[in-house]
C-alpha cells in the first residue's frame, strides 16, 4: 500500500468517526446530561432549604424544652446564695410601725327649725387626722386630732361634733385631741383586746345608728371587748367598759358604766342574724348641772332632758337595750333590716323613758362606682336616754321628737365618695312641738 492510500484511508475513517459523533442520538446524550445536571443542582437547592427548615424546627424545639440541667441548678440552690434585699437601716425601722390616715369632709347644709324660726344655710368642713402605732405584738397606741366647735368657755370642743363652720371673718380654726388611747391584745388570752384612754366608742350600734350614741363621740376610760367563736357559724360578743364624765373637785363624779352582749349566727355568706342586750348605768347625774358646758345653767344644756326649777337633772339615768341585725343579699345586692329599742328604767316620768328605731340599708358603698341608701325612723322620749350624747343632726341634738332620716352614698372615685341626708322630724315633748327639717350635701375624702 503506497502512502496516498494510506492517508485517504486515515482521512475517511477520521470522517466517518466525525459522522457518528455528531449523529441525533448522541446530541441527545448530551441534552440529557445537561437536564440531569440542572435537576441535580435544583435538588441541591431544595434539600438546602430543607436543611434551613429542619434546622429552624430544631431551634423551636428546643425553646420549649425544660432549661438545662445547670439552670435548674441554679434555680434550686440554697437562699443564701441569692441576692437578698437590702435590709431596712435601724435608723428607719421606726417608721415601719406607724400608719397614718385621714380625712376632710365639706358639707353644706340646710336647716328649717320652726321651734326657734329658723331658716339656716351654712357651710362646714370636718378634718382628722389619725397614727396607729404599733408597739409590739401585743401593744398599740392610737392618736387623732379633728376639729370641732368651740365652746363659750374656750377650753373645751363640742362631744358630738367634729364640724366647723366657716364664718367669723376667716379665723382660725382648733385642732381638738379626738383619740389618745393604748390597746392591749394578750397572745395568751385570745379574742380578749382592752382600751383606755379617749377612745372610739366600744359599744356595737346595730346599723351604726345614733339613737343612743353620736357616732362623733369618743369615751374616756376604759373598755373590755371578748370574741369567741361557739362552733363554725355562731360568735359570742361581750363588751364593758367604764367611763369619766365630770370630774368634781367637791361631790361625787359623773361617771357611766356599760355592759353589753350579743351573739352573731352566719348561715351562710353573706347571711347572718344578729341580737344582743345593753346595759348602761349612769353614776352621779341626777341633781347635777347640765353637762355641755357653754350652757350650764340653762336649758339649752339638758337637750331635751328633763331637768329641776333650779337647772339640775331631775332623773337618773339607767339604761336597758335591746337590739337585732339581719342582713342578706337579694339579687347580688347586699341589704340589711335593724332594729333599736331602749328604756330608761328609772326615769322620774316613765311615760317619757322609751325610744326605739328601725331602719335599713341598701348596697354598700365601698368600691368606686358603688352606692349606699340608708333609711331609719325614730321615736326618743324626753328620758329615754341623755341628750347630750346621742345623734347632734337629728332635732339638733337631744331627746323629744320623731322621724325620718334619708341617706344616700356614692363612691366616684377610690377614697372620693359624696353623699345626701335628709331628716324630715318634728319635737314631741319639749317646750314647744314644731318641725324640724335638715338637709346635708356632702364630699368626703380619705386617705
Amino acid at each position: 500500500m503506497s502512502d496516498g492510500q494510506g492517508h485517504n484511508r486515515s482521512l475517511c475513517l477520521g470522517m466517518l468517526v466525525a459522522a457518528i459523533l455528531w449523529t441525533p442520538a448522541y446530541a441527545g446524550t448530551q441534552e440529557d446530561i445537561h437536564r440531569l445536571r440542572a435537576e441535580l443542582e435544583a435538588q441541591k437547592q431544595r434539600q438546602a432549604e430543607l436543611e434551613d427548615k429542619i434546622n429552624q424546627l430544631e431551634a423551636n424545639q428546643k425553646l420549649r424544652e425544660p432549661a438545662p440541667a445547670q439552670t435548674t441548678e441554679r434555680a434550686v440552690a440554697p437562699q443564701s446564695e441569692e441576692k437578698k434585699p437590702e435590709a431596712i437601716p435601724e435608723v428607719l425601722k421606726w417608721a415601719s410601725k406607724l400608719n397614718w390616715y385621714g380625712d376632710l369632709r365639706y358639707r353644706y347644709e340646710y336647716i328649717d327649725d320652726d321651734s326657734a324660726d329658723e331658716d339656716r344655710h351654712r357651710n362646714r368642713i370636718r378634718a382628722r387626722l389619725g397614727l396607729d402605732v404599733k408597739v409590739n405584738d401585743e401593744w398599740n397606741l392610737g392618736f387623732r386630732l379633728a376639729t370641732g366647735t368651740t365652746e363659750s368657755n374656750g377650753l373645751s370642743g363640742d362631744p358630738v361634733s367634729t364640724n366647723q363652720t366657716l364664718d367669723e371673718a376667716f379665723s382660725r380654726k382648733p385642732l381638738w385631741l379626738d383619740l389618745a388611747f393604748f390597746g392591749y391584745h394578750p397572745e395568751w388570752f385570745k379574742g380578749l383586746d382592752l382600751f383606755g384612754g379617749k377612745i372610739s366608742m366600744p359599744f356595737f350600734k346595730p346599723g351604726k345608728n345614733e339613737m343612743i350614741w353620736d357616732s362623733d363621740l369618743t369615751p374616756e376610760g376604759g373598755a373590755i371587748l371578748y370574741g369567741k367563736p361557739l362552733g363554725e357559724k355562731t360568735t359570742a360578743h361581750l363588751v364593758a367598759g367604764g367611763f369619766w364624765v365630770n370630774e368634781e373637785s367637791t361631790g361625787g363624779d359623773t361617771s357611766l358604766w356599760g355592759l353589753q352582749g350579743y351573739l352573731k349566727h352566719q348561715f351562710d355568706k353573706p347571711t347572718y342574724l344578729l341580737g344582743g342586750a345593753s346595759w348602761y348605768d349612769y353614776g352621779n347625774i341626777q341633781g347635777q348641772e347640765g353637762l355641755a358646758t357653754e350652757w350650764r345653767g340653762n336649758a339649752a344644756a339638758f337637750f331635751g332632758n328633763t331637768r329641776t326649777g333650779n337647772n339640775l337633772f331631775a332623773s337618773d339615768y339607767d339604761l336597758f337595750e335591746l337590739f337585732a341585725e339581719f342582713g342578706t343579699e337579694i339579687a347580688r345586692i347586699p341589704v340589711a333590716v335593724f332594729g333599736d329599742w331602749v328604756q330608761n328604767t328609772v326615769a322620774v316620768d316613765d311615760g317619757e323613758d322609751t325610744g326605739w328605731l328601725i331602719g335599713g340599708q341598701i348596697s354598700r358603698a365601698k368600691d368606686p362606682r358603688s352606692w349606699q341608701f340608708d333609711y331609719d325612723y325614730r321615736d326618743i322620749e324626753l328620758d329615754a336616754v341623755v341628750g347630750q350624747f346621742n345623734a347632734s343632726d337629728f332635732l339638733g341634738g337631744g331627746t323629744g321628737g320623731q322621724g325620718h332620716r334619708f341617706a344616700f352614698t356614692y363612691v366616684v372615685v377610690k377614697n372620693v365618695a359624696i353623699g345626701l341626708t335628709y331628716y324630715a322630724s318634728e319635737f314631741e315633748g319639749r317646750s314647744e312641738d314644731a318641725d324640724y327639717d335638715r338637709f346635708q350635701a356632702d364630699l368626703g375624702i380619705k386617705f
